[in-house]
């Protein structure tokens, strides 16, 4: 049920790896086994941060009862790892955090 979504106006390699470097960052950084993380790349040139087209970030974690306590060290992981495989720097990454209700997050013909 972890959800990592990231949107960022450098070109996303997908095919070398790195998104299972994400996934397991994610699964990892929420306690909760791979098999049940999703991850999603999206490439959007036309960004702007502090009036910028420096390489930059948004991101979007949701999970069921994903812990406010946990979410300075998934900051910092995601950054890390956002930094090492695509070069953008930690301080032009946004990230949003969501834990949703159970009954809001659909899989298998039902809900959790």
């Amino acid at each position: 049920m972890p959800y990592l979504s990231i949107t960022s106006n450098q070109p996303l390699d997908t095919a070398s790896g790195q998104l299972s470097m994400l996934s397991q960052t994610v699964a990892d950084g929420v306690g909760k086994p791979e098999s049940y993380v999703m991850v999603s790349l999206q490439h959007n040139p036309n960004m702007l941060f502090a009036g910028s087209a420096e390489p930059l970030a948004y991101c979007e974690l949701k999970s069921l009862g994903l812990q406010s306590s946990r979410t300075t060290d998934l900051s910092r992981q995601l950054c890390a790892c956002l930094h090492k495989l695509y070069g953008i720097p930690a301080e032009r990454i946004y990230i949003e955090f969501a834990s949703p209700e159970r009954a809001q997050w659909g899989w298998n013909s039902k809900t959790f």
